[in-house]
């Protein structure tokens, strides 16, 4: 399979047991996850030679973290150690009309102040076949920034396929920064992945649709992605398109474009929805995989919408499923029956 390399934070979720509030809690369940990290663990999850590369601290916290990533299989070679801290962020899980809710502590993490001579970004894309980042890489700190542009130059030297995941993150940056930071990195990347919401505040597009009163059609954003196909030479743009009814009940699908066609995929009614977080990530993941390893952008698409439907049942930020789990739910399965 493929040498899929991911870059940036991996952090330690602390969250109140089920649908606990923070105030009402003496003790927090343990979860590591994080964009990048997530989407490593997909990928590996799918056979694929999955690498994460980060920086974290030499001491036990920070091997901890390195172990859950060993754990399903995640190439770990090239993380640097160092630093003081572990990215901490506290995640509440909503139900019903009461949202979900992250608070961070990342300040200062190893990887926020890591500088460039921590990495050999040649040797570590030798033989890559994809490299993935997200908008959250540079939003964490200016030197964060810096090490994700050395990177997408590093994957263009060695024919990399790039893709980002546009995650916009309005607790760690406002729109003007992260349209300064991150217009000028789009010339680097080849499969462009967000929402609405990102492909706004991140790029500046808007689509012609109304999200938030649940208007999701796919003729609402093929506008926007021609035009950005246009102006940065995405090879794809794909974008989710979730209905959020409650904290526990979306509807969830997506739309690919490869600058001649369109693409929408099937849409799932997920009802009750156990752990959102990692929801996009594991998007992502199921893409990286369908376009590495599928003939159509849609068979792509429908991968990934799938995989990504069933993350939604699975508590924590990783994506603890196999390809023929996917497959079988983007085949029509999704009858939730015993399997024995």
């Amino acid at each position: 399979m493929s040498k899929i390399v991911t870059l940036v934070e991996i952090m330690l979720r602390l969250s109140p047991e089920g649908n606990r509030r923070f105030v009402q809690v003496d003790s927090f369940d343990v979860i590591w996850g994080g964009g990048e990290a997530n989407v490593a663990v997909s990928c590996a999850n799918y056979g694929h030679n999955a690498y994460f590369v980060s920086k974290l601290p030499k001491h036990e916290i920070g091997q901890a973290a390195v172990n859950a990533l060993r754990r399903y299989g995640v190439n770990t070679d090239f993380i640097a150690r160092g630093g003081d801290r572990v990215g901490i962020y506290y995640c509440e899980t909503g139900a019903s009309m009461r949202p979900s809710k992250v608070i961070y502590d990342r300040a200062h993490s190893a990887i926020a102040e890591a500088k460039p001579e921590d990495f050999d970004f040649d040797a570590i894309m030798e033989g890559a076949d994809w490299f993935h980042w997200s908008g959250i890489t540079p939003a964490i700190s200016d030197a964060a920034a810096e090490l994700t542009r050395l990177a997408c130059e590093a994957a263009k030297r060695h024919g990399v396929t790039v893709s980002v995941d546009l995650n916009f993150r309005k607790k760690l940056w406002t729109t003007e920064k992260a349209q300064q930071v991150m217009r000028p990195l789009m010339k680097y990347v080849d499969v462009c992945i967000g929402n609405e919401e990102d492909a706004e505040l991140c790029l500046g597009f808007k689509p012609d649709a109304d999200v938030e009163a649940g208007e999701t059609s796919a003729e609402g954003y093929r506008g926007i992605f021609r035009a950005m196909a246009e102006e940065f030479g995405f090879k794809y743009v794909v974008s989710t398109l979730r209905e959020s009814f409650s904290a526990t009940h979306n509807g969830w699908k997506a739309m690919i474009y490869n600058g001649t066609d369109f693409y929408e995929s099937r849409r799932y009614d997920i009802n009750p929805i156990v752990d959102r977080v990692g929801g996009g990530d594991s998007f992502s993941g199921g893409l990286i995989h369908g376009l590495l390893t599928m003939s159509t952008q849609g068979e792509a698409l429908e991968f990934a919408v799938a995989a990504s439907a069933l993350k939604h049942t699975v508590p924590g930020d990783f994506n603890l499923v196999s390809i023929a789990e996917v497959e079988a739910l983007a085949g029509g399965n999704a009858n939730g029956r015993v399997q024995r």
